[in-house]
């Protein structure tokens, strides 16, 4: 799996950071009902277990989660989590929203200098998604991992800011 080697903080994974006083945007896609919300689960579980505050965003699918990600971080969000299912199909779609999404999503990080937590899933097929997506059974929770890694960015830069002053 993708997921071997991904770092941990104290052994807990993000549990051990506090988001107190973090705003969070979560901003999903609905397309591939089944992963897409268990997707939103893991990132809604672990943005409760590290105290952040969040407001969920519901979008048609990948293609506009730059866009919507980018008018929450702009209206103050601190940082985002993108949460999307892109899988391939008989035609190039899946490489155009595939790139869509992941080009869109780092320039809004790059523009806006807040985090995005990319959990845009882009799979070969539904399987690999049920493997991923954190429902009982699966290998990896890449929601609850989008939600973590845009917490700890989000730290980090809050320190460099307070070391500013």
């Amino acid at each position: 799996m993708a997921g071997a080697g991904a770092p941990t903080r104290d052994g807990q994974g993000g549990a051990g950071f506090d988001a107190t006083g973090l705003r969070i945007a979560v901003v999903h896609g609905r397309w591939h009902e089944q992963i897409a919300t268990a997707l939103l689960e893991g990132a809604r579980r672990a943005l409760a277990e590290m105290g952040a505050e969040v407001l969920e965003l519901p979008v048609p699918g990948s293609f506009e989660l730059p866009v919507v990600a980018q008018a929450a971080l702009e209206a103050g969000a601190d940082g985002a989590v993108a949460l999307g299912v892109i899988i391939r199909g008989g035609t190039p779609h899946f490489e155009y929203v595939s790139q869509a999404a992941t080009m869109g999503l780092t320039e809004v990080a790059v523009r806006t200098g807040k985090p995005v937590g990319f959990g845009v899933l882009t799979l070969d097929d539904e399987q690999q998604g049920i493997d991923r997506a954190g429902l009982p059974g699966s290998k990896e929770d890449k929601g609850r991992e989008a939600a973590e890694a845009v917490v700890e960015a989000a730290l980090a830069l809050r320190s460099l800011r307070s070391a500013d002053r």
